[in-house]
């Protein structure tokens, strides 16, 4: 293969037709795998050394690595200033979003401490602040008040009056919300050990972004109550906003209230409690909530972080970050906390005011605790309804994101679809089960776009080696006879059978009827052969119509009147008188008479004339039909070069189109399949005889050339030597 310099904006290359056995010798392909096999891989998996248990621990523990390298002179100041920023936000959020969560505020605060110092040991985002965020918030709120409603804690009063034991309510929702989280943690974690850190990858943005903005309705509709000073009974399920809305409409106009204390925060107990063992008899009840609450809730952490990861140049493990955020709930589930997340609000600020690594959260933790430890009762009388406030202003962000419509409208209507869907399954249907309608769909649309992929035939733009769509590209021009077929998905088991429909529609082929037209013909051509072998042995033992031959070289008609013998001489009847073939010829045919050894003969030929000219037109029309159906299509290529894998059913159907479309004479071939696609056929045991690997080419020109070439053919514009673009 040579290539040499032109003008700008062209390149002219010369080289062979390559198929794959060509490729493998040119490109000098490697006959045996260079990478490990199990047991090798196991075996050094085992393997224990000083640098690999160093490698390890830093992996695990990624304060080790960067800590001890901490820049004071360059770090110090800027992590100050954004810790003490981020500390002061941490302080209203967190009691504010214990609300949301159904909680007292002091555990809001709590949940702002020790999770956030978890991080700073195991976490590898530099910019992202952990702590209490309004949706984790409010699915954890929907748990507490479901499982300790305040219907179960009614006591009776001294004037035969009904009230709720707060004391015991609020007690019984710390243990649930944080057995929640302990569990969530776990899963987490365990995700993030088993290295699946990619499931996160099935929450498409649109998705997320549709599924907050929802939450940010459900947080809002909450924080009604604090605004108005209106108590209403939550209700937990699906229409849960719905009925939310309905009771707060009828107790202001009907005027049910009729004191308006206002509610404030109430004790904030000053120290720290100690741990406490989770109830795990309630993680059958809270299982599917924390798996919710562990995938919304990565989700959201890594996203942001490798959002600013990306902006300040550096790499965030996603595997890693779920083992982070697991231990961080797990812990703090320990210390009466309830599950973290990121906040956008609080990490902007926490970059935006000069933060360079997480030494910015531990001195955000610090603020928060000297605020638990000394100054917490100066926040006792502080209003929820400023509370509240606080919590509509955090989420202005979610809200903007109702903008992300019209933009999805102009770029990708299914992608709208699933923002759509997300956002109404999430307000109508409450969260978890919002969330899984919302993942059910998306995987939805991503199985409908592999089942419907776009099938196109393409055709060669002149004076270059580009295949393009015809229906796309005026000058992309078919070759005649050839037909070059693709898919825009891959092809596998659920749209294998799709693919050859299209295939068919696409170029003009009806494959069944040319098979069943070729069959009929066959079976007739079969039947019209053993008529012509039976009338054979009868002409070989002489007894076609009653003639029998003599050994003298005569032979005798048998006929009611009598015999009639015929030799070379001429016929002679059963009297003895002889016919001399001339007169008899003449002479009797003149008076309607029949010579019959001359018309017997002629019969004979006549016979074998007919049966020839009837197995001549069965071929005609079978060529004839069949150039009918396929319009001179003798060559189709399949471009594979969209297809990253194959299965088995693609294996077949593949080999279905090669043996069924050989049965009518035209040649498939296969091009543009990458290295992986051809390991995986040769594994199938598809290559064979009938399908040797010379079908196989690098790039559909390739295979073009190759057809041209053994038609004696070429193209309008001959580019098989070289290329112009």
């Amino acid at each position: 293969m040579r290539e040499r310099r032109c003008p700008a904006e062209e390149y002219y290359v010369q080289r062979e037709v390559l198929d794959e056995i060509r490729l493998d010798e040119v490109a000098e392909k490697e006959t045996c795998s260079t990478e490990p096999s199990l047991t090798e891989r196991v075996k050094e998996s085992l393997r224990c050394s000083v640098p690999r248990v160093k490698q390890t621990v830093l992996n695990w523990v990624p304060v080790l690595g960067w800590l001890p390298h901490y820049s004071i002179r360059e770090n110090a100041i800027g992590d100050l200033i954004a810790g003490c920023s981020v500390g002061i936000m941490h302080l209203p959020q967190g009691m504010a979003y214990a609300l949301l969560a159904s909680l007292r505020p002091v555990f809001g605060l709590y949940t702002s401490l020790y999770p956030v110092l978890v991080y700073f040991i195991f976490g590898t985002s530099r910019h992202i602040s952990l702590g209490t965020f309004a949706v984790i918030s409010i699915m954890i709120g929907s748990v507490t008040e479901r499982l300790a409603p305040d219907s179960n804690f009614i006591v009776n009063g001294t004037n035969g009056t009904e009230s709720v034991d707060i004391d015991e309510r609020d007690a019984r929702r710390v243990q649930i919300a944080c057995t929640l989280t302990v569990l969530t943690g776990i899963f987490q974690f365990l995700l993030g050990v088993v290295r699946f850190g990619f499931v996160v990858t099935y929450l498409s943005e649109p998705l997320v972004r549709g599924y907050t903005t929802g939450s940010a309705c459900h947080v809002s509709i909450s924080q009604l109550k604090y605004v108005f000073g209106v108590k209403t009974a939550r209700y937990a399920g699906p229409l849960s906003l719905i009925y939310i809305i309905g009771a707060t409409i009828i107790t202001h106009f009907c005027g049910l209230t009729s004191k308006y204390n206002i509610d404030v925060v109430g004790e904030i107990p000053s120290g720290l409690k100690a741990p406490r063992a989770p109830d795990v008899t309630l993680f059958s009840h809270v299982i599917g909530d924390a798996f919710a609450v562990a995938i919304v809730g990565y989700a959201i952490n890594i996203s942001l972080g490798k959002t600013f990861a990306l902006k300040h140049g550096y790499k965030v493990d996603s595997n890693q970050e779920l083992v982070a955020l697991g231990l961080s709930n797990t812990i703090g589930g320990f210390f009466q906390c309830y599950s973290v997340t990121s906040s956008l609000s609080r990490s902007l600020i926490q970059e935006s005011t000069g933060g360079k690594t997480q030494v910015a959260g531990v001195i955000s933790s610090v603020i928060v605790l000297i605020t638990v430890l000394k100054i917490g009762a100066l926040f006792e009388d502080l209003p929820k309804a400023v509370l509240s406030t606080i919590v509509f202003v955090n989420l202005k962000g979610m809200y903007k994101q109702v903008l992300d419509v019209p933009m999805l409208w102009r770029t990708n209507k299914v992608d709208l679809l699933v923002w759509l869907v997300t956002f109404t399954s999430t307000i109508l249907l409450n969260l978890d089960l919002g969330l899984a309608v919302s993942v059910a769909f998306s995987m939805l649309t991503f199985i409908f776009r592999t089942q419907l992929p776009r099938y196109s035939v393409l055709g060669h733009v002149p004076g270059t080696d580009l295949y393009l769509d015809t229906d796309s590209y005026k000058q992309a021009k078919e070759i005649p006879g050839i037909k070059i077929f693709r898919s825009s998905a891959t092809i596998y088991y659920t749209n294998a059978e799709m693919y050859l429909e299209a295939l068919q529609e696409k170029s003009g082929i009806e494959l069944g009827k040319l098979l069943t037209a070729k069959k009929k013909k066959d079976a007739k051509l079969k039947r019209q052969q053993e008529k012509e072998k039976k009338k054979a042995k009868k002409l070989e033992k002489g007894q076609i119509n009653g003639v029998r031959h003599l050994s003298n070289g005569t032979f005798t008609l048998e006929m009611p009147e009598g015999k009639v013998s015929a030799g070379v001489n001429g016929l002679s009847q059963g009297n003895g008188v002889a016919l001399h073939g001339k007169e008899t010829s003449t002479h009797h045919l003149s008076k309607g008479q029949v010579n019959w050894a001359y018309q017997q003969d002629t019969a004979m030929f006549d016979s074998d004339t007919e049966c020839h000219n009837g197995i001549q037109n069965i071929y005609e029309d079978i060529e004839e039909n069949e150039k009918a159906c396929v319009s001179g299509t003798h060559s189709i290529i399949l471009d594979m070069s969209t297809t990253s894998f194959v299965d088995t059913v693609a294996v077949k159907t593949l080999k279905n189109i090669f043996r069924d479309f050989g049965e009518i004479d035209m040649d498939i071939y296969l091009a543009g399949c990458q290295a992986c696609v051809v390991e995986q056929l040769e594994t199938a045991d598809f290559f064979s005889k009938n399908i040797p690997k010379t079908r196989l080419f690098v790039t559909v020109h390739d295979a073009v050339l190759h057809i041209l070439k053994q038609k004696g053919q070429s193209l309008p514009l001959d580019v098989s030597c070289s290329t112009k673009m």
